[in-house]
Formats: structure tokens, sequence, C-alpha cells
């Protein structure tokens, strides 16, 4: 196995080489193999490295880390569940403790037409073939130290699978629940989603934890969806305020398919979600939405390319970023347009609103083009609230802190309102404005 000595990914590969996984299928052995390789190889990113500049890792590097291991689930998840954002939600809900599926707290209908909603290690052992066309085939790991870690790793997470012209009418839930006790638990959760022709489907996905300590979160999640499929994913984390997170969501996409992906993230001490989307069908559309809010000393980071690889196709990235305190907000977003992709169809937009002076955004749009008959834009805003529209506010008789309140929130708004899944739009439109009253800075408390 090739390493370059030093660089932070001795204790995992140790680890690796301790490891017995005895349930899996005999193709899946090589794939780890090859994911601790390539971890080793590339270590952990620095900030020398360009995709990584903005966002040091070493706090993550430097973690005594302790694979999470199952745990005897008490009351402390069962309440967390019990007040989670989700908990409402209508339709199937898979729960994950520590990164193992927990039976007790989850809740799955039976599922019709032949769609298959149940964890991933329960699917390898009964049906591994149709998985080993899927698995790993999005999530690459030539660049991405992280998702090859995961690969390497990974416990178990949720499989997915919706045949030709099925319908999964309410939301698929995936909840993972971290109950780490010590600095420097790793939890690796694995999903699939695999949507088939005409079918359609709604993923909701989050992260919360019952304590606060500094775990690790390396989740990767993989979609593919065929032609004239429609596939909404709706990412939450809200990790505790000492953990890190990082993610790697993946996919590829069918002809006239609609693909939407939504990224809020509100928790974690340093968070990076590494978004890759391979446009691979003609008329297609994309759309990447996020939502960051931080305070104290957080560093959320989203990264993402979006690579059109057939004609006339539409991409929209929006992401907006609400900061205060010291913290960081960090947008790399970059457009790839190859050759073959004529009328492309593309938009990149990022906004971040500093709510202190001592917050920073850094934001890095980029388009690179190889056709030449294209309309793609992109642009990135840095800036407070606009005193205009506060006086405006002001003078139809609101307070100050309203005023800034309703016009934080309808910054927010923006990326909440693209959330086409009714409930879970409504249910993070409420916690982000419950955590925007929150804010001292904005509530005169």
């Amino acid at each position: 196995m090739t390493q370059k000595a030093n660089n932070g990914t001795e204790l995992l590969v140790e680890k690796f080489s301790q490891l017995e996984v005895t349930t899996q299928p005999k193709w899946l052995a090589p794939m780890r193999k090859a994911g601790i390789a390539g971890f080793a190889e590339l270590g952990f990113p620095k900030l020398s490295d360009e995709d990584w500049r903005f966002t040091n890792v070493a706090p993550i590097a430097k973690l005594n880390f302790q694979l999470a291991k199952e745990v005897f689930v008490n009351g402390a998840e069962s309440k967390l569940l019990d007040e989670a954002a989700f908990t409402k939600l209508p339709g199937h809900r898979l729960v994950f403790v520590n990164g193992f599926f927990c039976a007790k707290l989850s809740s799955i209908k039976p599922a019709t037409g032949g769609a298959r909603i149940e964890n991933l290690a329960s699917a390898l052992a009964k049906d591994s073939a149709l998985i080993e066309k899927h698995l790993g085939k999005y999530a690459h790991t030539a660049n991405n130290t992280f998702a090859a870690l995961n690969q390497a790793f990974f416990t178990d997470g949720a499989f997915i699978f919706v045949p030709k012209g099925v319908e999964v009418a309410e939301p698929v839930q995936l909840i993972y629940i971290s109950s780490a006790k010590q600095n420097g638990e790793t939890i690796l959760p694995r999903n699939l989603v695999i949507a088939e022709a005409n079918s359609k489907l709604t993923v909701v996905e989050s992260y919360i934890a019952t304590g606060n300590v500094a775990y690790f979160t390396n989740a990767v999640t993989e979609i593919f969806a065929g032609d004239n499929a429609k596939v909404e994913h709706v990412k939450l984390q809200d990790e505790a305020a000492d953990a890190y997170h990082i993610a790697t969501i993946a996919g590829e996409f069918g002809r006239a398919s609609n693909v939407s992906v939504h990224s809020i993230a509100l928790g974690a001490k340093i968070s990076r979600n590494n978004i890759r989307t391979n446009l691979a069908g003609e008329g297609l559309e994309c759309i990447l939405n996020g939502l960051y809010l931080t305070k104290d000393e957080q560093l959320a980071d989203h990264h993402m390319i979006v690579e059109h690889a057939q004609p006339h196709c539409a991409s929209h990235e929006y992401f907006n970023g609400i900061l205060d305190d010291k913290s960081k907000g960090v947008f790399h977003g970059r457009i790839l347009v190859r050759e073959i992709a004529q009328k492309t169809d593309a938009k990149q937009t990022n906004k971040n609103l500093l709510l202190s002076d001592d917050a920073t955004a850094d934001t890095k749009p980029q388009l690179e083009i190889y056709a030449d008959d294209v309309k793609c834009t992109h642009g990135a805003t840095i800036g407070q609230l606009n005193s205009e529209s506060i006086f405006y506010l002001r003078s139809r008789g609101m307070s100050l802190d309203t005023a800034k309140q309703m016009l934080i929130h309808a910054f927010a708004g923006e990326i909440i309102e693209r959330i086409k899944c009714e409930p879970a739009r409504e249910v993070i439109d409420k916690l982000v404005w419950d955590r925007l009253e929150a804010n001292p800075h904005l509530a005169g408390k």
C-alpha cells in the first residue's frame, strides 16, 4: 500500500488492517482496500491544496480516531428523536445511531410497486448484485480523501431503490443520531439512492446528536436518477457544536430528469459538503440549493462541481450564508461544460450576509466552458444588512429588531422556498426562524 509519511492517516490505516468484516459480499473487500489505499495516498487536505485553501481540517486530522460502535439505545436517543425537527414528517423513517441501523426507532411502511427502502447492510446480505452496479460509481475517490475513507470503513446507511415508473408518494426520512461519548469517535454512514426511469422520490436526510464531544461524521450519499426521474434530496446538518462533519453527495442524472439537492447547514464546528453531479442525459434540469447559518467560530463550507456532459441541460446553484460572531462561510462552485454540451443553461449564485464585523466569507464561483453555444452566469455578494431597507421597514412602524429579523428571514427564505416537499419546507422554515429569533444580536437580548 502506498503511503506518504506523516500525512495524518497512519492511525486509521492501522485500524483498517485490524478490521474484520465478515458479513459482506466478496466484491466489497477489494473496494474497501482501494478506499484505504486512496486515503493513505491522498492524506488529509492541507491549506496548500487549491480546493481546501479556505478550510483548515487540521483539527480533524489531529483527532484520536476511534471507530464508533453500535450502542444500546436508551432514553437519550428516543428523547432526541421526539424533539427532532422532522419527527412529525409523514412517510418512511430509517434511524441510525452511531452509523448503525436502529430498527427500534425506525418506522418503515410497506413499499408498493417493488420499491425497496431498507438499511444498506441488510440489502447487501440479500441482493448485492444490484448494489454492485451502483455503489462507488458516483462518489469518486480519486481526488476525495474523505470519500475514500468512507469507502474503506462505512458501516451502514440507507438503501433506496425505486423501479421504473414507480412513485414513492411520501418522503423517505433518514435520521443519523450521534451518541458519541468520546472525542475522536468516527461515524461513517453510506447512502445509496437509485431512482430508475420515470420514477419519483423525495429523501430527507438529517444529522443530530445527543451530546457534545469532538466526534467526526464522514458521510457519503450517492444518487442515481434515470431518464425522466424526479428526485428531491433535502439534507439538514445540525450536528453538535464541537463536532466535525464532512459529507460527499454525488450523483449521475439521466435524460430529461429533474433533480434538486438542498443542503441546510446549521451545526458542527467545521462542516463541508462536497457535491458533484454528472448531468449525463440531454434535456435535464438540476438545482443545487443551500443555506448555512453560522455563529461563534463555526466554519461551513460548500464545494461543488456540476459537470454538463450532454447538450440542452440546465443547472442552477443558489447558496446563501448568514454569518455571525467570528464564524466563516466558504463557497467554491465550479460549472464544467464539456465540448459536447451545447445549449447549456447554467447559473450560479452565492450570497453572504455578515451580521458581525468579525465574520468572514470566502467565495469562488467558477466557470470552465469548452462548448461555444451556452448561456452561463455566475456571481457572488458579501455584505451586511441594507440600511435603506431597514429604514423603510422602520418607517412603517417596525422596531429595529423586527426589521432586521424580517430582512434576514427573507434572505434565508430565498433558499427555503425552493424546497418542493411542503412538509419538509415548513419544518426547515420554522427551524431557521427559531434560530434567528434566538440570536441575541437580532432580538435585542
